[in-house]
């Protein structure tokens, strides 16, 4: 009995693009324990598999857990396994099963044959979860990107006998292309399609990095696990009206906004797309130019939920995804949010081992003051300090350094007087001429 559904034009769907919208699909979910990978940890990542299947509109019916010393490579998980959770999805009356690790397309042809229904990992699922949330065109195209690559390298045929175009005079060396070669090629076409395209786009996006540098704003890049509130946080600061939604992955495109800080500075603040545990390569590759803007801030503010069980591995997954895109050696100020919904004690604990992390609570507002009084600290202490000697007569250039700098010490010399000061490297420029050194 097949379970494969169809698109709602009519195509049978193959495995790597599950359409999660035509219906709320019955869904098993399995993952598997090798050796070296803790139970716990294995557990924790089959729980945000469930939601990510929901956020896809999956409804998730059973979990199952393997316990190897090393994947199958046949079927992943074992003959006797896969035997096992065959009989199970049957009797659950399942339509996909969804594994919570990649995949080789090898693997997974042998694992539909042997459920006779769809299977699909943990990349092809988050792909559509992305692919159902952008909205604007380098979303879209990032996207797109990201599922041909995922799909290149898993497009089946069957040889000659998929054969379209006859060979014809002076190719009657064979059969011609195969359906396989001309599926491969199309894909390859749009891929370099896209690709250009995100050039432009990436061109685009650094022609407007440049008019905020010349600004002389200083930029702060929100990071952090998907669903973090990061979103929450940045309205709140603000009081912008980003969307925000309690589900995974809400946000793909980056938001920009200005942010006034106790001292009188601006920086501009910047939400970007969450990450997660096992984030998809393609997609990390087809977001690098929307993860540049990360990779350009001054200072990192990393969010944490502060009511998740696990926020010392979704610190590492951050970290992780960070390291890709070459943004692991910025400032980073860890905030710990969701405060208002978090467990006293496990907050405490996670604290203890965090002393530097500022709690907030983007919902209620709490810790608010704190955090902007500790992202103006960082930011100035990230300023170079420099010695001046300034004339008496020029008040204007004590005045302008007040203002968009930190005075640590000033003195009335003979000379005049002697200041010592952070200045923000792009205002460093304006003071050359009253430099002692």
């Amino acid at each position: 009995m097949s379970k494969r559904h169809e698109s709602r034009s009519g195509r049978r769907l193959s495995a790597t693009e599950v359409d999660f919208d035509v219906e709320q699909q019955r869904s098993l979910l399995v993952g598997a324990a090798f050796d070296g990978r803790g139970l716990a940890t294995v557990e924790a990542s089959l729980e945000e598999l469930a939601l990510l299947a929901e956020t896809a509109g999956a409804e998730v019916v059973d979990a199952a857990l393997q316990r190897r010393d090393a994947p199958d490579p046949a079927t992943f998980i074992g003959p006797g396994k896969v035997k096992e959770l065959k009989e199970l999805a049957e009797a659950l009356d399942v339509d996909l099963v969804i594994f919570d690790d990649e995949l080789s397309p090898a693997q997974q042809r042998n694992l539909e044959h042997a459920f006779s229904c769809d299977v699909v990992d943990r990349v092809a699922l988050i792909l559509d979860i992305f692919a159902q949330h952008a909205s604007t065109q380098e979303g879209m195209v990032q996207v797109e990107l990201a599922q041909h690559r995922y799909r290149l390298p898993r497009l089946r045929g069957k040889g000659t006998q998929m054969s379209r175009q006859s060979g014809g005079i002076g190719t009657r060396r064979g059969p011609g292309e195969t359906q396989l070669e001309v599926d491969r090629r199309r894909i390859l076409q749009r891929v370099a399609k896209l690709e250009r395209e995100l050039e432009r786009l990436r061109r685009t996006r650094a022609t407007q990095r440049k008019a905020r540098t010349r600004r002389g704003l200083a930029t702060v890049a929100l990071v952090g696990y998907t669903n973090a509130g990061k979103s929450t946080l940045l309205n709140r600061l603000t009081g912008s009206e980003a969307m925000v939604q309690n589900q995974l992955f809400s946000t793909l495109d980056p938001t920009t906004r200005r942010l006034p800080l106790p001292g009188g500075e601006t920086v501009l603040l910047t939400d970007t797309v969450g990450f997660v545990r096992k984030l998809p390569h393609q997609l990390v590759e087809a977001f690098r130019s929307t993860l540049e803007e990360v990779g350009r801030a001054d200072l990192l503010l990393h969010v944490v939920d502060g009511a998740a069980p696990d926020g010392d591995g979704q610190i590492q997954a951050v970290r992780t995804v960070l390291a890709e895109v070459g943004a692991d050696d910025l400032p980073e100020q860890l905030v710990v949010n969701k405060v208002d919904a978090a467990d006293p004690d496990s907050l405490k604990q996670f604290q203890h081992g965090h002393p530097e992390a500022v709690a907030v609570s983007a919902r209620t507002g709490e810790g608010m003051d704190e955090l902007l009084e500790t992202i103006a600290k960082r930011l100035r202490a990230l300023d170079k300090i420099v010695e001046l000697v300034v004339p008496y007569e020029r008040g204007d250039v004590l005045a302008a350094l007040h203002r968009d700098g930190e005075v640590l010490v000033e003195v009335h010399g003979e000379d005049g007087t002697r200041v010592r000061a952070r200045v923000p490297e792009i205002d460093q420029g304006r003071y050359a001429e009253f430099l002692t050194g």
